[in-house]
C-alpha cells in the first residue's frame, strides 16, 4: 500500500515522457503514483527500485519525490512559516507545496516568519496537515541521564503542572512549576539541566543548575543587585517567597543560600529589615 506522508522503496512500472509510475514491488497493477522527470535518477530503467516521499501536489493529486522531507507522519520538527492566510499558516518544508497549519491545529498565534515546532499527520480529507499540539508525538526513548544539559523548545504551557518542552525538538519533557522562576514564551529555546527520568521515560528538566553550583552565580547576582540600588535591598530570610521570586527570579531557598554565601564571605550585613553591602 502506498502510504502518504512516509518514505518508501517503491518499483519502477512504466516509464513516460513527463517521469515514471512506481508502484509496490511486484505489483504492477496496483495503484501508480508519479515521479516527475526532473526527479527521476539517471539511467533509471524498468523494474529499478527508489527511495521516495509521498505526499499531494496543487491538484491534490499524490505524487512522489527523492527531496529529503524534513517531516514523516507521526514525527516532529521545527518549520519556518512562510504565509498567513483565511485558513490557517502554510509551512515551508522543502516541496513545491507549502504545508497546511490549521487554525485549529495552533496552539498560540503564528506569524509570518516563526519558527513553530509541528508534527505531520493525515487529516480526514486525507491531506497531509501539521498540527502544533505535539505532546501525544513526541518521542520517550532518548538516552540521556540524570545531570545532562539538554536543549528545547517550550511548545504547551499548563497552570497546574508548568511548561512543556520538547527536547532536541522529539523528546517529551517538563519543566514543573516549582522550577519555573521566570516567564517562558512559547516557541522559546532553553537549556535546562535533566533532574528525574519519569517511569514513563519522559523527563522533568529545571532551568536552573545544581545549588551548590548554583549559588554562586546566585550569589554574584545579588551583589550587582545591591550595588544597582545603593546598597541596601528590603529582602531577607524571613522575605514572602513569591517576592522574592519577583525580584529575583529564584526561589525562597536559593536566596537563602546566596545570602548566606555572601555574609560567610563579609560581603554583605544581615538586618532586620534587609541586606547591606559591606562597608
Amino acid at each position: 500500500m502506498i502510504e502518504l506522508g512516509k518514505y518508501q522503496t517503491l518499483e519502477v512500472c512504466k516509464k513516460t515522457d513527463f517521469g515514471v509510475y512506481l508502484c509496490e514491488p511486484g505489483l504492477n497493477d496496483s495503484q501508480r503514483v508519479l515521479l516527475p522527470i526532473k526527479e527521476v535518477p539517471e539511467q533509471t530503467k524498468l523494474n529499478d527500485m527508489i527511495k521516495v516521499f509521498i505526499y499531494k501536489d496543487s491538484e491534490d493529486r499524490e505524487i512522489a519525490t527523492t527531496a529529503d522531507v524534513p517531516l514523516t507522519v507521526g514525527t516532529t520538527t521545527i518549520l519556518k512559516v512562510k504565509q498567513i492566510t483565511n485558513i490557517g499558516a502554510f509551512l515551508e518544508w522543502g516541496l513545491m507545496k507549502d504545508l497546511l497549519l490549521p487554525f485549529k491545529e495552533q496552539t498560540y498565534k503564528v506569524e509570518e516568519g516563526d519558527n513553530v515546532l509541528v508534527a505531520l499527520y493525515v487529516d480526514k480529507s486525507n491531506r497531509l496537515c501539521a498540527t502544533m499540539k505535539v505532546y501525544d508525538f513526541l518521542s520517550t526513548d532518548s538516552n540521556y541521564k540524570e545531570g545532562d544539559i539538554v536543549t528545547g523548545m517550550v511548545y504547551d504551557k499548563i497552570d497546574a503542572f508548568g511548561v512543556f518542552v520538547a527536547v532536541d525538538n522529539i523528546y517529551s519533557a517538563l519543566i514543573p512549576n516549582n522550577e519555573i522562576f521566570k516567564p517562558l514564551k512559547y516557541g522559546e529555546i532553553v537549556k535546562a539541566r535533566i533532574t528525574s527520568i519519569r517511569e514513563d521515560n519522559k523527563l522533568t528538566l529545571s532551568l536552573r543548575e545544581k545549588s551548590y553550583i548554583q549559588m554562586d552565580s546566585d550569589a554574584d547576582m545579588i551583589l550587582e543587585l545591591l550595588k544597582d540600588e545603593g546598597g541596601f535591598l528590603p529582602y531577607h530570610d524571613k522575605s514572602n517567597s513569591e517576592d522574592i521570586k519577583k525580584k529575583f527570579n529564584i526561589s525562597k531557598n536559593a536566596f537563602k543560600r546566596a545570602i548566606g554565601k555572601l555574609y560567610k564571605n563579609g560581603s554583605i550585613i544581615i538586618e532586620d529589615n534587609g541586606i547591606r553591602l559591606s562597608k
